[in-house]
């Protein structure tokens, strides 16, 4: 599902108009990444859990070359799927 695909779907389910659908999204996505920006976690009780977790620096492989190479230390989103969201692909 693509976010046009997104959209649609959320104006069919909230009896939206597909501009206020975007415009909601928009406002969801942009919270959910301003308070990952600010180191904070997003937890929506059934869905899931959106945290910022630092990954250390480490020694990688080129798989081109077989050279080692170092990897600097980063900073990246993880998501923890909800007991209820796991329920609902399985």
């Amino acid at each position: 599902m693509n976010k046009t695909e997104l959209v649609n779907a959320i104006a069919n389910e909230a009896k939206l108009t597909k501009v206020q659908a975007k415009a909601a999204l928009e406002a969801a996505l942009n919270a959910v990444a301003g308070a990952l920006e600010k180191g904070d976690k997003i937890s929506l009780i059934g869905f899931g859990t959106f945290a910022v977790v630092e990954k250390a620096a480490r020694t990688g492989v080129n798989p081109a070359t077989g050279a080692k190479i170092k990897i600097a230390a980063k900073k990246v989103v993880k998501f923890k799927a909800g007991k209820e969201l796991e329920m609902k692909v399985k």
